[in-house]
C-alpha cells in the first residue's frame, strides 16, 4: 500500500511517502510558522523525486491534533483537497499517536508511555498509550486531554511510565517530579510523518464513504473572532 503522510500540527512540516513499510520520500523541518508555504512544495518535491503521483498513492493520512489551530487547519485543508481531487481514501491520526509511536519497543517493555505537547497557558496535552513489544503496535490506555502542567501526571494514574513530547520537560520542572518513576526520553518533540503513515498503515483502509477526518480540539483556540467568537464554532 502506497501512502502519502504528513503533519503541520506543532513546529514541524513532515512528509513521507511509504510503501508498506518503506520509505519511499521523506522530508521533516522544524518551523513554529510558514507551514503553509511549506507542505505543497515539499510534498510535490518529493512526489517528483520518487517518481510518483497523487494518482499512484492509495491512502492519503494526517494528523489531526492536538495542536495549533492554524496548523491543524492547514494540514487538514491540504489532506481533505488531496483526497477530493485524487479520489484517496483520507485517514486521521492523532500527534500523540505519533509521538507515542516514536518509542523503541524495547524502552517500553516494562512501561506505559505517556506522549506529551505543550499546549501553553499552563497547561498540556497528554495522553498515555501500551506499546505491544512484539509488533510495536500501540494502544491507548486513556483519551487525550488538556491538563494543567501540577495535576497532569496524577491525572494518568500510572504508577511508572516513559515520557515523551515537548511537554516532558514542564512535567519534570515540578516539585516532586520522580525520576526513578518516570523517565523524559529524548526524541523528537514533533510528529514524524513516517510514524504517521505507518499507523495508518496498521488501520488499513477506512470504510466506503467514511466521513472526513476531524480536527481534535482539546480546548479552545486563543485567536476570537469579532465578538469574541471561537473560530472552531464559527461558520
Amino acid at each position: 500500500m502506497k501512502i502519502l503522510a504528513f503533519d503541520t500540527a506543532l513546529n514541524a512540516c513532515s512528509v513521507a511517502i511509504m510503501d508498506n513499510h518503506d520509505v519511499l520520500a521523506h522530508g521533516h523541518e522544524k518551523r513554529r510558522r510558514g507551514h503553509a508555504e511549506t507542505l505543497i512544495p515539499m510534498i510535490e518535491d518529493l512526489m517528483n523525486g520518487a517518481g510518483f503521483s497523487y494518482a499512484d498513492m492509495d491512502l492519503i493520512a494526517v494528523t489531526v491534533g492536538p495542536g495549533t489551530f492554524t496548523g491543524l487547519r492547514i494540514g487538514l485543508a491540504a489532506a481533505r483537497g488531496m483526497s477530493l481531487a485524487a479520489r484517496k481514501p483520507l485517514v486521521g491520526v492523532t500527534t500523540l499517536e505519533a509521538l507515542a509511536a516514536t518509542v523503541p519497543k524495547e524502552m517500553a517493555e516494562d512501561r506505559p508511555v505517556i506522549a506529551t505537547a505543550d499546549a501553553r497557558r499552563g497547561e498540556i496535552y497528554l495522553q498515555s498509550f501500551k506499546v505491544n513489544t512484539s509488533n510495536g503496535v500501540i494502544s491507548p490506555l486513556s483519551p487525550p486531554k488538556a491538563c494543567k502542567i501540577g495535576t497532569a501526571l496524577a491525572s494518568t494514574g500510572l504508577e511508572k511510565a516513559v515520557i515523551v513530547g515537548s511537554g516532558g520537560i514542564l512535567l519534570s520542572g515540578q516539585s516532586g517530579f520522580d525520576k526513578t518513576r518516570y523517565q523524559l526520553l529524548e526524541l523528537d518533540e514533533d510528529p514524524d510523518a513516517i510514524h504517521v503513515a505507518r499507523i495508518a498503515l496498521g488501520r488499513g483502509m477506512p470504510p466506503p464513504n467514511s466521513s472526513p477526518p476531524a480536527p481534535l480540539y482539546l480546548r479552545a483556540p486563543d485567536a476570537k473572532l469579532p465578538g469574541g467568537r471561537s473560530p472552531v464554532i464559527s461558520p
